[in-house]
């Protein structure tokens, strides 16, 4: 009886795995896309601190703008997967194509993995002194 099943566990184990990278290369991606924007904002976040600026400003500042990029991207990642679950509802068992529970899972999930890769940029960023800054350029 298992055997049956064997094929379609080995194509939804794929498929997870599949997921799992996802995930992974959007860690990376956004990862790479706040340390970037940091890099590239080094001279403002010291003009910044040099004018008042408290070190909380600038963490804050910074994790707004990984958050900004993952509230985009979740509509839009969740419009998608509403039409790709209507192309592959046949091969769903136990849950809908728009299960509300997974929607909001991976939303979460989006969410704590912008949160995460935007806490190094952002700590880095607030660690900025401002005299090296203004003199980097």
């Amino acid at each position: 009886m298992g055997f049956a099943l064997w094929g379609d566990r080995m194509i939804f184990l794929f498929v997870g795995a599949l997921g799992c990278l996802g995930i992974f290369l959007t860690t990376v991606g956004l990862y790479g896309v706040v340390a970037y924007h940091v890099g590239r904002r080094t001279h403002e976040i010291g003009v910044r601190m040099a004018l008042g600026a408290r070190r909380q400003d600038v963490f804050a500042l910074v994790l707004r703008q990984g958050l900004r990029i993952a509230l985009i991207g979740i509509p839009v990642g969740l419009a998608a997967a509403a039409a790709v679950g209507r192309l592959i509802s046949s091969a769903l068992y136990g849950v809908s194509s728009t299960d509300l529970t997974v929607f909001l899972g991976s939303s979460v999930l989006v969410l704590a993995v912008a949160l995460l890769t935007s806490y190094l940029p952002a700590r880095r960023a607030a660690k900025v002194d401002p005299l090296v800054a203004l003199r980097y350029e």
